[in-house]
């Protein structure tokens, strides 16, 4: 008497929208909780690891460094994949679209624009938001045109977190210094 055959486990697909530190880690945690996960990483832009390629100050090389933990995501090759320069949403890939294919679509996107401080004179010329001005400085593909204008004697940066620190002090420093990075 033969043994019945039992079919194999159909795969769970499951699409993570993000590429960054939080859809990877989302990504590698659904993959180590069950061997019949299989998950599609989308991001709109063409390489992955988010603000850790595209928000880090090009001098916080110990920060960018993350990309090092962030890279043993894609070590199972059979079981994830990168899909770059895809755009989900109005202009791309309707969700409804993912819905049909995948089990479930995780979405781990950031903010893509600044946002409006409600304060006078924003709006002038030379006020850059700082998501812009850090997309320009690492070269996020979104930061097209010739970039800010730094042929002035002065800068005033509105804030003290993060994000206005790291502004302030890649502009204190001299181009010499960041040449490296």
């Amino acid at each position: 008497m033969s043994t019945p055959q039992v079919p194999a486990p159909r795969p769970h697909r499951i699409a993570v929208i993000g590429s960054g530190p939080s859809g990877l880690y989302t990504a590698e945690a659904l993959l180590a909780g069950d061997p019949s996960v299989h998950v599609d990483v989308i991001d709109r832009l063409p390489a992955p690891y988010g603000l850790g390629r595209y928000g880090v100050a090009p001098d916080h090389v110990k920060m960018k460094s993350v990309i090092r933990a962030l890279v043993r995501t894609f070590d199972d090759s059979d079981r994830v994949r990168f899909l770059g320069n895809v755009h989900v949403g109005p202009g791309g890939i309707p969700g409804e679209a993912l819905r049909e294919h995948y089990h479930a679509v995780v979405h781990a996107t950031g903010s893509a624009v600044d946002r409006d401080l409600g304060v006078p004179g924003e709006d002038l010329a030379g006020s850059v938001g700082s998501g812009a001005f850090v997309s320009w400085y690492c070269g996020h593909p979104d930061a097209v045109g010739p970039g800010p204008l730094l042929d002035r004697p002065g800068v005033v940066v509105v804030g003290a977190g993060n994000v206005a620190v790291d502004v302030a002090r890649v502009l204190a420093r001299p181009a010499d210094d960041l040449a490296a990075t």
